[in-house]
């Protein structure tokens, strides 16, 4: 892989997610109904009065042309902040309305969205869910149905851990964690909240945008110590952040059964780990690959945060196969992504992102 070098960039993450029975990553509320509907809600990070959720709907019956999903929560519970639809809240009574891009959904079509909430006292999930008034019970049939039966809810934890293996043609990204350093609940935060960021822009620039995972970040419990990451498989006469940034893309490949580039993902890879001031990182077409500088930044420990949304953008684009720009051009694929959010592709960009090996990860 040829990488890209770019000096002290973006982000790191932790896969937060509620354990229920002992699994990571949980909370799922039975949905599809009355004409059919399904809906999975997963609490994806919880925090001490906050949390953030991912919503996935799926469509059973007949064609729709928008679509609105409610749900009651409990008192205690509210949303603070959403993206991919547009969400209110009045009382304990919670509405969905999709975006302008995400509204017809065919027989068998899925569409997702996500929030940021707050909450006191206990954070259980959502008993029901309907679909433009129908009750989403996870299978279609006539429209009438029984009433529905609570679900018990999980007991809340705040745990790192590794998700299942999610869908492909997606931007799948982890934060492997070396065995002296400290689970820290900013850094899933700050890496979910720049990758939304980035999805966000680039379907600004180009009408499209990449899919994220249910649970955005995966963490993952390094095999080693710090020192290790750094100092092993290192040339003696080269720059030592790149032997942390492929040990871990190393570990990430073996232990993940990655290939390079990967055809299903577009990955993202992040370690908290760099020798002293040799922050660094880079990335080539399916990867990108930062160190601990990146780490911080994202988790909003490292300066202001359009410095990281801009660090992204431009990742992102060496790993949708774009080159960096030969001058400062106004483009995030030059120094100009530190100008973000006031940078933009250019019309070449665009055209190259879109046909390059991972354009078809976009809609």
């Amino acid at each position: 892989m040829r990488l890209q070098r770019y000096r002290g960039l973006v982000l790191v993450a932790a896969t937060v997610g509620l354990v229920a029975g002992g699994a990571v990553v949980a909370g799922t509320s039975a949905g599809a109904a009355v004409a059919g509907c399904r809906v999975t809600y997963t609490i994806s990070s919880q925090w001490q009065g906050g949390f953030g959720a991912d919503v996935a709907v799926t469509n059973l019956g007949d064609p729709i042309n928008g679509w609105t999903l409610t749900w009651s929560f409990s008192p205690g519970q509210s949303v603070t902040q959403a993206w991919n639809a547009t969400v209110t809240q009045t009382g304990t009574s919670v509405s969905a309305v999709n975006a302008g891009y995400n509204g017809a959904l065919g027989t068998g079509g899925s569409t997702s969205f996500g929030f940021n909430g707050a909450w006191s006292g206990s954070n259980p999930l959502p008993a029901t869910f309907r679909l433009n008034n129908v009750l989403c019970t996870g299978t279609a049939g006539p429209t009438t149905s029984a009433s529905p039966t609570r679900s018990p809810s999980p007991s809340a934890s705040s745990t790192p851990g590794n998700p299942g293996t999610p869908g492909t043609k997606t931007v799948r990204v982890f934060w492997l964690k070396p065995t002296d350093v400290a689970f820290d609940q900013r850094y899933p935060d700050g890496i979910a909240n720049v990758m939304r960021e980035a999805q966000r822009y680039y379907r600004q620039e180009l009408g499209k945008t990449f899919a994220l995972n249910a649970t955005v970040v995966e963490t993952v419990n390094g095999e080693h110590d710090t020192n290790w990451y750094i100092n092993t498989n290192c040339d003696p006469n080269g720059d030592r952040y790149w032997c942390v940034v492929f040990n871990m893309q190393a570990e990430l490949r073996r232990r993940f059964s990655l290939a390079n580039p990967d055809n299903r993902w577009l990955i993202v890879g992040e370690i908290s780990a760099e020798d002293v001031g040799k922050s660094g990182g880079g990335a080539g077409p399916g990867w990108v690959l930062l160190s601990g500088h990146d780490a911080d930044g994202g988790a909003g420990r490292n300066g202001p945060m359009n410095r990281w949304y801009g660090g992204m953008v431009h990742e992102l684009g060496h790993g949708f196969g774009l080159p960096d720009s030969s001058s400062t051009d106004g483009t995030p694929m030059s120094a100009s992504f530190y100008n973000y959010p006031n940078t933009h592709f250019s019309q070449a960009q665009k055209n190259a992102i879109l046909a390059g090996p991972y354009g078809s990860f976009l809609s």
